[in-house]
């Protein structure tokens, strides 16, 4: 590992040598002052003002005054790498300087000045070799050039008269037992400073990166699922805001990957802006798939709601509309989304509007022109999330298409106009025998607020048992979710609004939440219902599904 400069050139590399810089000179000015403050209070007891204003006292001084003027000049704005390591440079060998010069004016009373202060520098060099990440070679040049200040100091210092009382004590010439002595510990110290540098900042390096991907930098966890593990990261270059997702080694199989990689170039196919955009996929030497999308600042429909109470007619339909917008397009090509719910529909600022809607993850997705085999999914399977699911994805998973989209957007429009899910139950079972036989209540009779007729008309025709009974596609649903104005237009003020007033609320239960398990997408084995070796279903809706009623899950999916 070559230590001739930093191989991570970027802005944050740079801010970060920068911080430790800065804080090392702070620590340790403060430290060298906080000394002379208290030494100074010993010179004006013992000797007045004048002792206060001695040589060693002022050299003292000029060591302090030295590693403050680095933190002065690297704590504040942004510096240049080379701007940094001048100044930490200069300012180091200024407090070798200052304090050197303190220790050769110094009196020989009970302990030598001249190994006080090269203890001092010592120690304060090695803790700059653990604080400031820097590689090894710059590490032992620096400190080698520090040292020389305090042997120089030391020679000064052993020539007073007050050394000669040590000169009777030893058989040699004192003046080259102490520089025999100083040039012996300094280069120890060059050579401990040197290997903890080069120890420390090899770990970093490889710390940042085991969190290299490719061209991205992986910088903090989002989410994380059975299809992989979302993380908020960087291009190394473009410097640009990104969304990585992969799928570690160590949770990858022969269909997780096939599915994963296919996720990928399924949503590569997509280039609506309502719809999110993949920018680039991988894999890594170690065996991790990944993929790169744009990184969407804001929060699903189900935070929203949860945060903020249901959502007013006219919100609804605003998002209603953006949702199968992005439906059209991925229709049109023959792509089946197969789990649209809240959690999977982002609401973010983009270029200036403040309510963009975003689908997201197309890991279920189906190809209609290539029939049911490129689902992934073992045939008898049924694949969703149970509480959007449509009759036809549980009675008959292998014929979905387009218009089951549909049940499941006319039940996240029913959701997020009442507050509450269309079906609820014990178990996932019980939910799922609502959508094949239960009615759904009407949205006006489950809240107090004002339901536009048309609006609730066009949500329970989504709602519809038989396909042929909802809207003819995403199109025909946009065109007549935007004949739906008797109730007004959702504006970017109110939407502003809106957020200014709840967006603290959901940084805050982002940070805190756990996964809700209602709003989980799973894989259902049908063939091994019935078996009495198979475990039971342990994701149900609001509890546990008694026994006998379990369906077996294969896969589980955030």
């Amino acid at each position: 590992m070559s230590d001739r400069h930093e191989s991570d050139p970027t802005t944050e590399s740079q801010l970060f040598l920068q911080h430790r810089v800065a804080q090392f000179g702070k620590v340790a000015g403060l430290a060298g002052l906080a000394f002379w403050v208290f030494n100074g209070t010993g010179h004006l007891y013992l000797g007045g003002v004048a002792a206060l204003f001695s040589p060693s006292m002022n050299f003292h001084l000029l060591g302090a005054a030295s590693l403050l003027a680095i933190w002065a000049l690297c704590g504040r704005r942004p510096r240049s790498r080379l701007f940094v390591q001048v100044v930490e440079g200069t300012g180091l060998v200024g407090s070798s300087v200052g304090y050197g010069l303190m220790g050769s004016h110094l009196p020989v009373m009970v302990l030598r000045p001249d190994l006080i202060v090269i203890l001092a520098m010592s120690f304060g060099m090695m803790i700059r070799a653990v604080f400031v990440p820097s590689p090894a070679v710059r590490t032992a040049v620096l400190t080698a050039l520090v040292g020389v200040p305090v042997v120089v100091g030391n020679q000064i210092g052993v020539h007073r008269e007050s050394f000669a009382v040590l000169q009777d004590l030893v058989p040699f010439p004192l003046s080259l037992g102490v520089m025999v002595e100083s040039v012996v510990w300094w280069t120890l110290t060059v050579a401990v400073c040197a290997v903890t540098s080069r120890t420390l900042y090899g770990l970093r390096r490889e710390v940042r990166e085991a969190r290299q991907l490719g061209q991205y930098l992986l910088e903090e966890k989002l989410g994380e699922g059975g299809m992989g593990v979302v993380y908020r990261a960087r291009h190394a270059m473009l410097r640009r805001p990104t969304a990585v997702k992969l799928l570690p080694a160590d949770k990858s199989s022969e269909s997780t990957i096939a599915r994963f990689e296919r996720e990928v170039r399924l949503t590569a196919r997509l280039a609506h802006p309502n719809t999110v955009t993949v920018y680039d996929y991988g894999r890594t030497p170690e065996g991790v798939f990944y993929y790169a999308m744009e990184l969407l600042e804001g929060a699903n429909l189900r935070e929203v709601v949860e945060v903020g109470g249901a959502l007013p007619p006219a919100r609804v339909v605003h998002v209603l509309e953006q949702v199968a917008a992005s439906l059209v397009e991925a229709h049109g090509i023959g792509l089946i989304h197969r789990d649209i719910k809240p959690a999977n529909i982002l609401l973010c600022e983009l270029a200036g509007s403040p309510d963009v809607a975003k689908v997201v993850d197309f890991g279920l997705v189906k190809e209609v022109d290539r029939g049911g085999d490129t689902s992934l999914t073992t045939a008898g399977t049924l694949a969703g999330t149970p509480l959007y699911m449509a009759p036809e994805a549980i009675t008959a998973p292998e014929s979905v298409d387009a218009r089951s989209d549909l049940y499941a957007l006319g039940a996240v429009g029913y959701y997020a106009l009442v507050g509450a899910d269309v079906f609820t139950g014990r178990s996932v079972v019980e939910v799922c025998g609502h959508h094949l036989h239960s009615e759904p209540v009407p949205p006006s009779e489950r809240t107090d607020a004002r339901v536009p007729a048309d609006l609730e008309a066009l949500l329970l025709a989504c709602l519809a048992k038989a396909p042929a009974d909802r809207p003819d596609g995403a199109r025909d649903l946009r065109h007549r979710l935007r004949a739906c104005e008797d109730f007004g237009r959702w504006t970017d003020e109110a939407a502003r609004e809106w957020w200014g007033c709840h967006r603290a609320d959901l940084e805050g239960r982002r940070r805190s939440a756990t996964a809700s398990v209602s709003g989980r997408s799973l894989v259902v084995d049908f063939a091994g219902r019935g078996d009495a070796s198979t475990p039971h279903d342990s994701l149900s809706v609001t509890g546990t599904a008694p026994p006998g009623r379990g369906w077996p899950i294969r896969d589980v999916k955030g």
